[in-house]
């Protein structure tokens, strides 16, 4: 098809003119009869987002994704884009995206009446029929529909009603295209009532000139409910209007969060080649995120979103490797103790309520990485809790015992491999506690560090943050140095 360049061939060819809505609901169709992939890379959302969306294109339907931010609504629709044709065929040099068999703008009707099948065609590829628009207060209605352009009616002397003086927005230019408003709640009123007729009535006005131009946009919105009561809202009749509304989510478990972050994050190459991050690890990771969303200080209407585990990922690897590179090794495995740079990964994407901000952002982070080793912990060692309760023998007997008799050790936040290893063995109890757990010995250290910070969240023993390291040591004297002190 490419190879047609003139209206007559494009008729010769047999091409027929579809609408952009028929034309993603027919292409939809044929991935499902081929069982392919309809949102590749999009987790979590399988049985309940995806198919919601696929019911929608099926409807023809304009759509809304609503949903707290990091749910990926806004991939979501630019992945729309793989539902269209390859190339479409369009009036060359039509700002409009004209049909050459349904022409809309009177730029596209005026050359064809006079080349007639001579007027030249261009293709137009998928990647270029995606526009997409911020919502902004700012945002004016001769952005989104357009504008007389009293400098073009002046030079070509003619009245502000022809349309040959029109200066087209973004929403006439997006004609056969996917046309994309993210936070459409940011969007003034006045501005959301100018795009009833366009959704509806297939008509536009501008400054009282109306003029039927019916066309072919699919529209997608995506709005977050807390902008509702913040900056604005969805006015009802506009909200009517939209077929589809479509509720977004967050991952509902630790494994598909965990497949999000390592799909989506971005450690350099040699970061990934020279640092381990043991399975163990990735889950307290993704489980601070889910410690966040329930947290009584954290603001459950804001959420939290998906790129905080991304990021933290990425930290945690920048962590080791800069623990790695100061003592001159070539490897590493990531510790709980480099855990310590995921801090600027949560304080900055969580929106706190006023408790929260009374704590402080830093008091926050840590509080949700203690309630996240607990939850950790707790998959692998018997609850400390519950032992107290029953006459069962007590698995942390001997690490009780050894920490009472006035041993402490000290985890630096950038101690070498030999140094962390060698503090973590001098427990007594410790080493026998991991290997009764049936745990992989590969990650023996790892979570021999997770039950020591576990025991310390549990009140077994003591845990003392420090500038450059944790403490641990009895839990009785840890208490009576704070009794002292104060």
């Amino acid at each position: 098809m490419l190879n047609i360049h003139t209206l007559g061939e494009l008729k010769k060819s047999g091409y027929q003119p579809k609408s952009i809505k028929q034309e993603l609901r027919d292409n939809l169709i044929k991935k499902l009869k081929n069982k392919d992939e309809t949102f590749p890379g999009i987790l979590g959302f399988e049985h309940t987002v995806i198919p919601d969306l696929e019911r929608a294109i099926l409807s023809r339907h304009s759509i809304l994704l609503l949903g707290l931010r990091g749910q990926a609504k806004t991939r979501l629709a630019r992945q729309m884009v793989n539902l269209l044709d390859p190339y479409i065929p369009i009036v060359k040099g039509s700002e409009l995206n004209d049909d050459p068999l349904n022409p809309l703008s009177i730029f596209a009707k005026n050359l064809i009446e006079e080349k007639g099948d001579e007027t030249p065609i261009a293709w137009l590829h998928r990647s270029e029929r995606y526009v997409e628009k911020l919502a902004t207060p700012d945002v004016s209605v001769a952005d989104l529909i357009g504008d007389v352009d009293p400098i073009l009616a002046a030079n070509l002397k003619l009245p502000y009603s022809d349309e040959r003086v029109i200066h087209f927005g973004l929403v006439p230019r997006a004609n056969r295209c996917i046309f994309v408003i993210n936070e459409l709640p940011d969007l003034q009123a006045r501005i959301q009532v100018s795009l009833f007729n366009i959704l509806q009535e297939g008509d536009i006005q501008i400054r009282g000139f109306k003029l039927r131009l019916p066309l072919d946009v699919e529209f997608v919105f995506t709005a977050n409910p807390e902008d509702y009561t913040n900056r604005g809202s969805i006015i009802t009749p506009l909200k009517d209007r939209i077929q589809s509304q479509i509720l977004t989510h967050y991952p509902e478990d630790l494994d598909v969060a965990r497949a999000i972050t390592e799909q989506e994050s971005k450690p350099a190459l040699a970061q990934k080649e020279t640092i381990s991050i043991p399975s163990v690890l990735r889950d307290l990771l993704e489980s601070v995120a889910f410690q966040a969303r329930e947290s009584e200080y954290v603001d459950a209407k804001s959420g939290v979103s998906a790129r905080l585990s991304i990021s933290a990922l990425e930290n945690l690897y920048s962590s080791a490797e800069r623990r790695m590179i100061l003592n001159g090794e070539s490897k590493t495995t990531a510790r709980i103790t480099d855990f310590w740079g995921i801090v600027p990964a949560i304080t900055g994407k969580v929106e706190l309520v006023y408790e929260g901000e009374q704590e402080g952002p830093y008091n926050v982070a840590m509080q949700l990485f203690s309630s996240a080793i607990k939850a950790v912990f707790l998959e692998y060692f018997p609850n400390p809790e519950d032992l107290k309760r029953k006459s069962d023998k007590d698995p942390y007997g001997v690490i009780r015992a050894w920490f009472s008799g006035g041993n402490v050790i000290e985890l630096l936040n950038d101690a070498t491999e030999r140094d962390f290893k060698k503090a973590l063995d001098k427990v007594q109890g410790l080493k026998k506690l991991v290997e009764d757990a049936k745990i992989d010995k590969v990650d023996m250290y790892t979570y021999m560090e997770l039950a020591l910070h576990g025991l310390a969240e549990f009140q077994v023993v003591n845990k003392e943050i420090l500038e450059t390291s944790f403490s641990f040591g009895d839990l009785l004297s840890g208490m009576l140095d704070d009794f002292g002190s104060n």
